[in-house]
């Protein structure tokens, strides 16, 4: 029995977009699933095309996305138009078109992704696969590479593992038996000590007073918790907060508000039963800025400009209060 589904019509698909001559830049929005499968692509790429490269779309400032960049040496580097002058040729992983206004303009002849389809905002590029079934696209990367024959390297291999696990919060959330199948088999080749050192970066010792903030502010909203937390350095910030506060007892979903270079961000995060946090942000938002996820993580970024109330907070205590009277109190 293989390890992993056979993907020779995909394999035979992609290899024959790769063309000598060709200059490839991979665009992400930079997280540990974005990372890590961006790297494994570029290893496909390489000796293939005349140049591929990496580059993000936001401000990497995360403490444990800078450590999986500097001990697994991943080359990305911020993406702008004089840098993507010097590509021809595009490629999306992680995220799709649609996902973010920083996209626009650029021509993605490959989309890899497991976020889900949108009818709306159909993707369509010379290559596509999108799998919202997969807990992670680093897991998919990793069956690229086993159908290739390529075995990972130690700094690849552990950049996919630790993706896998950042995006499946260690098998706690959503996940296929693919995904564990990748785990294990990254496994035999990467370092342990390296992904010890990556996940204990975890917090800035000055994000410390968003977190107090976010006490400050914490509110009860039915069965859910909320907590606004003020304009933030970055909208990562937001991420450890609302990540934080999953592990209190009996909250089934948690929203973390705060804003950024003039967006109002919101995160969301659920125990993937009682509500779809995908599905809670897209609706809250109702068309504003840009909302989705999956049925246990979600963001939403709306334009300060766009919000009916000039308060961020307000804004979001009556989206998430609406039909809630005499249900929001403060903890």
């Amino acid at each position: 029995m293989a390890l992993f589904r056979q993907l020779d019509d995909h394999v035979d698909q992609l290899l024959g977009l790769l063309n000598k001559d060709d200059r490839w830049l991979i665009v992400i929005n930079a997280d540990p699933d974005a990372l890590g499968s961006a790297y494994a692509l570029k290893r496909i790429m390489t000796r293939r095309v005349n140049n591929a490269a990496i580059a993000q779309i936001n401000e990497i400032q995360r403490p444990d996305n800078l450590s999986m960049i500097r001990y697994c040496r991943i080359p990305t580097q911020k993406l702008i138009p004089n840098l993507a002058a010097q590509f021809d040729k595009f490629a999306l992983v992680d995220s799709q078109p649609h996902h973010n206004p920083e996209f626009k303009g650029l021509d993605f002849s490959v989309v890899i992704d497991h976020h889900p389809l949108s009818q709306e905002n159909l993707v369509t590029a010379d290559f596509v696969d999108i799998r919202p079934q997969y807990g992670s696209v680093c897991t998919m990367m990793t069956e690229y590479l086993y159908n290739m024959n390529i075995r990972p390297a130690k700094l690849l291999a552990t950049a996919l593992m630790y993706g896998i696990r950042c995006d499946t919060k260690t098998f706690e959330r959503e996940f296929i038996d693919a995904d564990m199948a990748a785990f294990k088999y990254l496994n035999k080749f990467a370092d342990s000590k390296l992904m010890n050192r990556i996940s204990r970066s975890e917090f800035h010792l000055d994000w410390m007073r968003y977190i107090s903030r976010a006490f400050y502010n914490l509110r009860r909203i039915g069965k859910g918790l909320f907590a606004y937390c003020g304009n933030v350095e970055n909208p990562d910030i937001l991420v450890i907060v609302a990540d934080f506060f999953t592990r209190v007892h009996d909250v089934p979903w948690v929203v973390v508000s705060g804003t950024a270079d003039d967006k109002l961000v919101s995160i969301f995060r659920g125990d993937g039963q009682r509500r779809n946090m995908g599905t809670m942000a897209q609706k809250l938002m109702n068309g504003l800025g840009s909302a989705g996820g999956h049925s246990q993580a979600a963001r939403a970024e709306v334009p300060l400009s766009e919000l009916e109330d000039k308060d961020p907070e307000i804004f979001m205590l009556k989206r998430l209060g609406h039909g809630k009277k005499g249900e929001i109190r403060r903890i």
